[in-house]
């Protein structure tokens, strides 16, 4: 009798416990769903998985002013998205080779619509890999516009200038690092 009332007390305090752990589980689980909602998926905070395409250009000091112009045009939650993306992300040294005033007049709210165009031409839906890229290749941008491919010295280069500095994997995509700014 004494070792059924025991093992009843174990069954009931492993209960109680595990009620508790769920009531946490579930306050967090609301908690982050919350989040998500009134951030979207560019609001979402992982710090384990690859970082998506928006996250690993937040990380990049090199792609600030990119960064901020993906936020002013009200891009960032549709490029934190599953994609696949291949985005090609122009340096800060590439903003800067722009005629003076340039930037900052596109992160005017009444130029939204002309800085998505900019920034849609520096998007393709679709992941291709630097290996995969040929001379004479088109590839139809977000913008509805095409850019063409050029191989130079086994190197691709975009529209006939834009260089790809580096590669970098995403979560969503792949981001190619460029020194110029495509402009449609």
């Amino acid at each position: 009798m004494k070792r059924s009332l025991f093992i009843l007390g174990i069954i009931g305090f492993a209960l109680v416990s595990c009620s508790k752990a769920e009531a946490t589980t579930n306050e967090t689980a609301t908690a982050s769903t919350e989040e998500a909602v009134s951030h979207g998926q560019d609001g979402i905070q992982d710090d384990v998985s690859n970082p998506n395409v928006v996250q690993l250009a937040a990380k990049t000091p090199e792609l600030s002013t990119l960064v901020t112009a993906v936020k002013a045009a009200g891009l960032a939650t549709s490029l934190s998205n599953a994609g696949p993306f291949t985005v090609f992300a122009p340096l800060n040294s590439a903003f800067e080779k722009l005629p003076a005033g340039t930037v900052e007049g596109l992160l005017k709210p009444e130029k939204v619509d002309d800085l998505s165009d900019i920034l849609g031409y520096h998007t393709y839906v679709g992941v291709i890999k630097e290996d995969q890229m040929s001379d004479g290749m088109s590839l139809g941008m977000v913008n509805g516009k095409n850019i063409k491919i050029t191989m130079v010295d086994g190197k691709p280069v975009i529209n006939g200038k834009a260089k790809i500095v580096s590669t970098v994997p995403a979560s969503n995509g792949i981001v190619y690092v460029i020194d110029e700014v495509l402009v449609p």
